[in-house]
Formats: structure tokens, C-alpha cells, sequence
């Protein structure tokens, strides 16, 4: 079903300062240029998306918030294995030729809460840890607009939505409250956490040393040393089509072999999730948008690392280690090698360490942080809001028990 929406009505927030009213007078006329025709949206099954992928792309080059993770060459590799009944939102131009405007993946859970209460979940699965749509930046006010009053118009969608693994004080959280707000749409945030983020902004010289200090640079470096003497070190870094192809491998030869085999939830014991790797990585690796690192010692893999990037920003989404080498720590050691690479790197505004909050590791070596929250929208007016957002409560408060219980457990068996 496809709903056409004006975008006239909905309003460009004012901005201070010359920049930043010289980039809302620049969205003002694109906003102005769309509601003259009007958006049109309408909703696709994944398996649908394939023919709109070049538009696709064009759209992730302008995205308002950069997400890899929805990009056509990773979203659709993992939407075999975790799709299930997902699909998206699309925000089209009304013009001629018409244009992709925004893509809100989501996927419709009808018991949630082991009751028939439907919601409209934002698809994200355990490998893709974000969940802002993807928006044109320029017009960023209409396009969400449209979208939500799409939701509120289809009777065959739910009329509660929720977004999961959003950036909080992102741009696409700040222009989607300003218009939940003045819609009176309520709106209720749950799973508020901070994860590493390494966006070193100006402090970007001796960015390692401010972090860890002098004294675990020092002790990094003689680990380095110490690997040394067991053999011949190697550096690799792979990133085109048949290199990174290959680089995956060792990684999950070498994922299997540690914690993660031993709890059977490595890549290489599912079969569905080796081939989504083995056709997102090389599909990512024809745009220039991953990169696997790997120390190698006389020629076998102890550390590996899937770097992903998209425009300016990155992910650090992936990262093994051969055990019997943990002496020298040699997760740390690669982490530390890219971190200064990342740092020194200009044209990367952030990175992104995809970890859970607190992370052992990851937390020591980047100060920054990013703050997510899985966002509860009503779109429209009903009494089952107030409802979902306590079993909400309920769920987010048995599944952080949960966890920790199984952190613990894993601590105790798998050391």
C-alpha cells in the first residue's frame, strides 16, 4: 500500500550561526522542492530490494546518519538468515525521474511480549548493532514526516513502532523527536547505554598515549618485541575483492578456535552465517568498504579484525584472537596498531566499536562514547501505548538479568 503525503507541513527547525543557517536555507529548498510535488511511500519485502540498488547506494551516499549496516551490500547478504518477514519503509520523490529519499528497514512482531500486541520493530539483528534509517540529509524534516504519517495512515501496520540500537542524540533522533513533539505523538526510551567511540575531533596527536598513558604504550610495545621472538611478525591488511575473500577465512577458522567456539556460537558452526560473511564482505570489498587486518606469525593468523566504513564514518565490528598467543595480547596489539591508524586518518569523523557497553578492552584504548537507546513511538492514538511501554520496561529488565547471569556463567566455564 502506498500513501501520498504532502511535505508542506512539516517544519525545518531554526539553527543559529552563519553555517547552520546557510545548511537549513540549503533543506528549506529541498524540502520546499519535494512538498511541491509530494513524497510517496510504500512498503517492500527484502526480497524485493534488489532491483532498487543502485538508488539504494545514491541514498547511502547522502544519508543523514551513515549505517553500513543497511546498506544494500551488507543488509542484503543478511537478510536470508535474519530477515524473516523484514522488509522497509521507502520515501520516494514524487518527481520525474523519481528518487529514493529514505529507507526504514523494520519487521513486524506480532508477540512480542507473548501476547497478541503487534509492534513495527526496526531491524537490526546480533551483526548489524545500529538502527537508524537511512535519510536524505538534505531533507531530512519531510522525509521522516512522511514516514510516520504513513504509519499513522495504514490500519495494516501497527500503530506502535520501536527503534532499536538508535543514536540518541544523533541528527535523525533530534529531527524524529521535534516531530513526534509536535505531532503528540508519545514517545518513551528503554536499553540507554554508551558504547566505545573513537572521535578524536582536534586531540587526534598522541591520541593512544592520552588514553592508556605512557606506561601501557610502553608495555604494548614490548609485547610487540616479545612476539618477535617467536617467529617472523607480519602486518596485513586486506581490502580488495580476493584478499579480503580469503582474510575472512582465517577469521573464521580462527573465531571458531576460541570462546566463541566453545559456546558454539561461531560463524564457522552455522552454515548460514559463513555464507552471509563469505557474500557481505567481498560484495563490501568491491565499494572500498571494509578492511580485515591480520597479525600473522611465520605465516599463521593470531589476530584479525572486519573493519567496515561508510562515507566518514567506520565500524569496528569484528575481532579475533588465537588464545594460545594471549599472552601477548594480541587483540590488544591490533587494536592499538588501528587505533592510531584511525586516529591519523582525517577524512574519518568517527568509529564506531559496535561493543558492549563496559567492554574490558576496547573502553581502555578509546575515551569516547557513544549513547544508544531502543526509541517506543505511538503513531497513533490508542490506550495499549502505556501498555507497551511497561511490558517494555518488564522485557529490557529480565533481559539485562539475563545477561549478566550468562556473563557470569561464561566467565566461570569458558576460561
Amino acid at each position: 500500500m502506498a500513501v501520498r503525503v504532502s511535505a508542506s507541513q512539516a517544519p525545518v527547525a531554526a539553527l543559529d550561526g552563519a553555517a547552520s543557517a546557510i545548511a537549513s536555507a540549503r533543506r528549506a529548498v529541498l524540502a520546499d522542492r519535494f512538498a511541491a510535488s509530494s513524497l510517496i511511500v510504500e512498503w517492500r519485502d527484502f526480497a524485493e530490494l534488489s532491483s532498487i540498488v543502485r538508488e539504494w547506494r545514491e541514498l547511502a551516499e547522502r544519508a543523514l546518519e551513515p549505517n553500513i549496516f543497511y546498506e544494500p551490500a551488507f543488509a542484503l547478504a543478511a537478510a536470508p538468515v535474519f530477515g524473516g518477514n523484514a522488509g522497509a519503509l521507502l520515501v520516494w520523490s514524487g518527481t520525474s525521474p523519481r528518487r529514493l529519499l529514505g529507507l526504514f528497514p523494520a519487521q513486524v512482531e506480532k508477540r512480542r511480549y507473548g501476547v497478541n500486541l503487534p509492534i513495527l520493530f526496526g531491524w537490526t539483528h546480533p551483526f548489524a548493532p545500529l538502527g537508524v534509517p537511512l535519510v536524505e540529509r538534505e531533507a531530512a524534516e519531510p522525509i521522516i514526516a512522511a514516514w510516520l504519517a504513513h504509519l499513522a495512515a495504514d490500519a495494516t501496520l501497527p500503530g506502535t513502532v520501536l527503534l532499536p540500537f538508535l543514536t540518541e542524540q544523533g541528527p535523525f533522533a533530534t529531527t524524529l523527536d521535534a516531530i513526534a513533539r509536535r505531532a503528540q505523538m508519545p514517545v518513551a526510551d528503554f536499553d540507554r547505554h554508551r558504547r566505545a567511540l573513537l572521535a578524536p575531533a582536534g586531540e587526534r596527536p598522541r591520541y593512544l598515549e592520552r588514553a592508556i598513558g605512557k606506561h601501557r604504550l610502553k608495555e604494548i610495545r614490548r609485547q610487540w618485541r616479545r612476539l618477535g621472538e617467536t617467529g617472523a611478525v607480519l602486518f596485513t591488511t586486506a581490502g580488495k575483492r580476493g584478499a579480503v575473500a580469503t582474510a575472512v577465512e582465517d577469521f573464521l577458522v580462527l573465531e571458531a578456535r576460541g570462546w566463541k567456539g566453545r559456546a558454539g556460537t561461531a560463524a564457522a558452526q552455522h552454515q548460514e552465517l559463513c555464507r552471509f560473511m563469505r557474500t557481505a564482505m567481498p560484495a563490501l570489498a568491491d565499494e572500498s568498504k571494509v578492511a580485515i587486518d591480520r597479525i600473522l606469525v611465520d605465516g599463521r593468523t593470531i589476530a584479525a579484525t572486519i573493519m567496515l566504513r561508510s562515507g566518514r564514518c567506520a565500524w569496528f565490528w569484528k575481532i579475533a584472537y588465537d588464545e594460545t598467543f594471549a599472552r601477548f595480547s594480541p587483540g590488544v596489539m591490533l587494536s592499538a596498531v588501528l587505533t592510531n591508524e584511525l586516529v591519523e586518518d582525517t577524512t574519518l569523523v568517527q568509529t564506531d566499536s559496535c561493543a558492549a557497553a563496559n567492554h574490558p578492552m576496547i573502553d581502555h584504548l578509546w575515551r569516547e562514547r557513544l549513547a544508544l537507546c531502543n526509541r517506543l513511538i505511538a503513531v497513533r492514538p490508542q490506550l495499549s501505548f502505556s501498555l507497551v511501554r511497561r511490558l517494555e520496561a518488564l522485557r529490557s529488565t529480565a533481559i539485562a538479568a539475563a545477561k549478566g547471569v550468562r556473563h557470569n556463567l561464561r566467565r566461570h566455564f569458558l576460561r
